[in-house]
């Protein structure tokens, strides 16, 4: 049986307190208000926070009926809603405003170089912590701690064998990926292929059944313990009304930030490309801390691994189809300028790809990751991202062919059970 049951009581009152931090931005959506940009932020902010929280909760539930690898996926899928629904509307306007080819572009890059290299990291941090602070509590009652396993206090983040499998498809897009940067087009047959490998992937995590749930706490564990019938419907509810708060909350906070950053003369390609993003990608990267705080490293990078999978075909599958409805081409062009962020990109995914491949984060990776990524900001250059590319490509190979026994482990996993 889970652990830590809460009362009823409880139950309702944690469940409320996530409404009631949610209502103000229902009600600011709703009435049609617009508060200036700042109070907007807040407003916002709470509303994508109080989704984060629904999600998290609804994907641990899910875990009594359905495996929690496509538990997570789902999270991940529900929580960059926002991000899916920028992009898309970036490239349909691109149909008949060509400049916006290059924001949908870099809106895309934008969001999946902030969840490598912002997110993996923001991960390890929130983890570290976590053991310390139990591992603490744990020396002051005299007794140990699930953040001191055997061998030591563990710091590194760790990932499931059954990980493997999202670890062998991310190969899988990782080559697909650098596919627009030599024809310089997102084109709509690599969006056929990748939507094909997204649903295979689905259908392949979907195979398990349920997973243990012992080490669930607080709502999650009392939501477990209900009929599968209520369970199921409970699960449900929070994934749907997580997935109402993203949409109603993630945009408007997204715009809040760019406008807030606009008035300061920030320049508006790099809030397109960074700092909506940031806001749109917001819910998953609480949901991820969030994992990892409480020392759920596995679930925690796990929802993060999904996402990308889900960001690095299905999104980049979404534009040209977008680009077309809008009016333009079957194929959505990319220029120069953008041609280096997609290749960066997936320069950058083959380094994430590298350093995960064996089921561990190491701190000094998730540092190698922000380190290179905080870099571009430095030397925003051309050649500077060039350079930054080749560095990430090698770092990367290097890594894989030093790990060719776990890549191939991760390409078996995507073909067998």
């Amino acid at each position: 049986m889970p652990g830590d049951l809460v009362s009823r009581e409880t139950l309702l009152a944690r469940v409320g307190t996530a409404l009631v931090i949610a209502l103000p931005a229902v009600v600011t959506r709703a009435a049609g208000l617009h508060p200036p940009a700042a109070a907007a932020a807040v407003i916002y902010g709470a509303g994508v926070l109080a989704a984060a929280v629904l999600l998290m909760w609804a994907s641990e539930t899910a875990r009594a009926d359905i495996s929690g690898a496509l538990a997570l996926a789902l999270l991940a899928l529900i929580a960059v809603l926002p991000e899916y629904a920028v992009d898309v509307y970036y490239a349909y306007a691109a149909g008949s405003k060509p400049h916006y080819a290059g924001y949908a572009a870099a809106n895309m890059t934008g969001a999946n170089r902030l969840l490598v290299g912002v997110g993996w990291a923001l991960v390890v941090l929130a983890f570290a912590l976590g053991a310390r602070r139990v591992a603490r509590r744990g020396g002051r009652h005299g007794r140990r701690r699930r953040a001191r396993p055997a061998g030591g206090e563990r710091r590194d983040v760790r990932l499931a064998p059954h990980h493997r499998t999202e670890l062998g498809f991310l190969a899988l897009a990782t080559v697909l990926g650098f596919i627009p940067a030599l024809t310089a087009e997102i084109g709509w047959y690599i969006a056929i292929v990748l939507i094909a490998v997204y649903a295979i992937y689905l259908a392949r995590i979907a195979r398990s059944g349920g997973e243990d749930v012992a080490d669930l706490v607080g709502v999650p564990a009392r939501l477990v313990t209900l009929p599968r019938r209520l369970r199921r419907t409970a699960g449900s509810a929070g994934f749907a009304i997580g997935a109402v708060l993203v949409f109603v909350s993630a945009e408007p906070f997204a715009n809040s930030l760019v406008d807030a950053g606009s008035a300061l003369g920030i320049d508006e390609f790099l809030l397109v490309q960074w700092l909506a993003p940031l806001a749109s990608e917001a819910p998953e990267l609480i949901v991820a801390v969030m994992f990892a705080w409480r020392l759920r490293d596995a679930d925690a990078i796990g929802a993060l691994l999904s996402s990308k999978i889900n960001q690095w075909t299905l999104l980049i599958a979404s534009l040209p189809l977008a680009y077309r409805a809008g009016g333009g081409g079957w194929s959505l062009p990319l220029d120069s300028r953008q041609l280096e962020e997609v290749l960066l990109t997936a320069a950058q995914t083959v380094l994430g790809l590298g350093l995960l491949i064996d089921l561990i984060l190491k701190r000094w990776e998730a540092a190698l990751l922000f380190a290179l990524f905080a870099v571009q900001f430095a030397l925003p250059a051309e050649q500077a991202r060039l350079v930054l590319s080749g560095i990430y490509l090698a770092i990367g190979f290097t890594v894989l062919i030093n790990r060719y026994r776990d890549l191939g482990r991760a390409m078996e996993a995507v073909v067998r059970r």
